[in-house]
């Protein structure tokens, strides 16, 4: 738990978890923690609702915001690893205090801990710490969305090297994280607005700004996600059209000597009937004329689909 002095602007941490004091302002992580540790913290503690206690005990809700009494309750998530595992973190917001719940570690929260403990007046309010978190969850997304960015380039290059190439799969599986974590961001895209224009109780008017720019970060993750689904799409669509281009190269070039071929299968069958009287046959070089006139017929034949610009 840290606790900000707000008279000697002091950040210290403490292990015993407690209600802060009236000139203080405290934010306690609770990571992985069991339900009783939820109930002794979040309702014995600091006294919120029971649904809050239940909510942090779940955490299975969709991003949303709860307005109680003295307190109000956030559902948001980020984004770890390269699998996009979305992770809740219930949020609760009072008058002195933030507390913060999650069952998986979040790498943020370390780098987080040290700023608030090292930067000075970064807890001096409960919204300047909501406001942190947030921002670390969008910038999180915004990372996430140029990791993506360079994911669809690769596999497009390798599309156009290998049409053949095994990414449906992958584009598929990827689509469908994208499409989970649109769903979850235009939830939170609400909740930030919800922060930033309707006289939020526990920010200050000054920090409306800062809600603001996260407002816009995380507008620009929902166009750039609608825009590489979009682009996943094309892929798939581009795979299909460079295969069907190349099979009907294929087709071409084996029609192409199938024709070549036909006159002089015609040929070659017509002189290899067993007909007693065939004046071909007495024929002193016609061996030699036969070889003459396939040869003719096959340039001949190939010289018509050059002049066509079939070949």
């Amino acid at each position: 738990m840290l606790i900000h002095n707000l008279q000697d602007g002091h950040v210290t941490e403490q292990e015993t978890i407690r209600k802060p004091l009236e000139q203080e302002v405290g934010w306690v992580h609770l990571l992985k923690p069991e339900p009783a540790e939820v109930m002794r913290v979040v309702g014995e503690v600091f006294h919120c609702h029971p649904l809050v206690v239940e909510d942090c005990t779940k955490l299975n809700q969709r991003p949303k915001l709860d307005r109680y009494k003295d307190h109000i309750y956030i559902s948001f998530y980020a984004v770890v690893g390269p699998t996009l595992t979305p992770i809740e973190m219930g949020i609760i917001v009072g008058a002195n205090y933030v507390i913060t719940v999650s069952k998986k570690h979040l790498p943020f929260m370390e780098n987080l801990k040290e700023e608030l403990l090292n930067v000075q007046d970064r807890m001096g309010h409960p919204g300047i710490i909501l406001h942190r978190l947030l921002d670390r969850c969008v910038d999180e997304y915004t990372a996430f969305t140029n990791q993506l960015e360079d994911r669809v380039d690769k596999m497009e290059r390798s599309i156009y090297r290998n049409p053949y190439i095994h990414v449906s799969r992958e584009i598929f599986q990827l689509k469908r994280s994208l499409h989970t974590l649109r769903r979850i961001i235009v939830d939170e895209k609400t909740i930030i607005g919800t922060i930033s224009h309707q006289n939020f109780p526990y920010t200050r008017n000054e920090f409306d700004v800062y809600f603001i720019d996260i407002y816009d970060h995380i507008s620009r993750v929902v166009d750039s996600l609608d825009m590489y689904r979009e682009s996943l799409s094309g892929l798939l669509e581009l795979q299909m059209g460079m295969k069907s281009d190349r099979m009907n190269t294929i087709m071409k070039t084996l029609t192409i000597i199938s024709c070549i071929f036909l006159p002089l299968t015609f040929i070659v069958g017509l002189y290899g009937m067993n007909f007693k009287n065939m004046p071909e046959l007495n024929w002193e070089f016609g061996y030699a004329y036969v070889w003459i006139l396939l040869i003719t017929v096959g340039i001949g034949m190939w010289l018509i689909f050059k002049w066509k610009k079939w070949i």
